[in-house]
């Protein structure tokens, strides 16, 4: 995996993102409740906090969790909520060593289809359906991995030319473009909500 993506919108954490399927697995983790590009500057804060040029499922999973935690505090923090961003973040770490050895791109690694990756990926901790499909759909466009129906399997998500998620972000102008999809969404999903 040594792809240039442009999630962070900063060339370092794009870099480290594009290389370390730990790292993308790990800023998608942290996409929530946060913009975007915050969650995935996220891994490269990380690893400049931890010394290392990349991350390490086995070195994150032994690390002492309230050290961790404290890691993930320092100004600016890696999350709006690090504390609890941490654990999670320990947690898919323990899974990775536990079942892939510590190798991230194990999840995706010789998969038969779509279906199984997708399985895979919501059996990470942290991962609902919602955000193993965007995952999918980023790993198919943006990472060349496709197992027979990947498309499928992400759902709306692994549609061609579409500007639904982190996904299709490929620069500036995609980002533009996917932030007001999910304005219009929300607000779409605030009117069907019936009044009080």
């Amino acid at each position: 995996m040594n792809t240039t993506l442009r999630l962070a919108q900063q060339p370092e954490a794009d870099e480290l993102l594009g290389r370390s399927p730990l790292a993308a697995l790990v800023g998608m983790l942290l996409d929530q409740q946060v913009p975007m590009e915050w969650a995935f500057s996220g891994p490269y804060t990380i690893a400049q906090r931890m010394h290392v040029d990349d991350l390490d499922a086995g070195a994150i999973a032994a690390y002492a969790p309230e050290a961790f935690a404290e890691l993930l505090k320092e100004k600016p923090a890696v999350h709006r909520y690090p504390g609890s961003m941490a654990k999670r973040i320990q947690q898919l770490c323990q899974f990775l060593v536990e079942e892939y050895g510590g190798d991230a791109a194990g999840v995706w690694t010789g998969v038969a289809s779509g279906a199984e990756l997708l399985a895979r990926l919501q059996a990470l901790p942290g991962f609902g359906e919602q955000k193993a499909k965007i995952f999918l759909a980023l790993l198919g466009k943006q990472l060349g991995v496709r197992p027979k129906g990947w498309r499928e399997a992400a759902g709306s998500y692994g549609e061609a030319n579409c500007f639904r998620s982190v996904a299709d972000i490929t620069g500036p102008e995609s980002l533009t473009k996917v932030r007001a999809y999910k304005q219009e969404a929300k607000a779409a999903a605030r009117a069907a909500k019936p009044a009080k």
